[in-house]
């Protein structure tokens, strides 16, 4: 490999879109979010072609496996071509999103809730959150 073909998974990850910024994808890797076959890896580590990557943002995880190498940010199509997604369905920010209980939203400056609201509340979401 001559030094021109050497890819750090930091520059890789944003490259793809993963990541926003590239010191974001430094940061998940100083993080310990970023994984090749369950161990930690650097931001420095090369890439290579083949290797399966665990990468997890906030809720959501992905595995990817590196198809083809990508030295710059490019659009969103052409990004998907660069890796291949090896993430379970289960484990897809989509699926988990159907199963979240909906969120209640007060009203701007409406205060802090009463006791009636919250039993209001509670009757509403027909006491799931009531401790047993």
């Amino acid at each position: 490999m001559s030094e021109t073909e050497k890819l750090r998974i930091d520059k890789y990850l944003w490259a793809i879109r993963l990541f926003k910024t590239r010191s974001l994808a430094t940061d998940a890797c100083k993080a310990g979010r970023v994984k090749l076959n369950g161990q930690n890896i650097k931001a420095s580590a090369i890439v290579k072609i083949g290797d399966v990557y665990q990468v997890s943002k906030g809720i959501e995880k992905k595995v990817i496996e590196v198809v083809e190498f990508s030295y710059n940010r490019t659009d969103s199509p052409t990004a998907l071509t660069k890796y291949k997604d090896l993430t379970p369905v289960e484990e897809t920010h989509a699926f988990k999103s159907a199963f979240h209980a909906p969120t209640l939203k007060r009203d701007r400056g409406t205060g802090r809730p009463t006791k009636k609201d919250r039993r209001e509340t509670d009757d509403l979401l027909g006491g799931i959150f009531e401790e047993e």
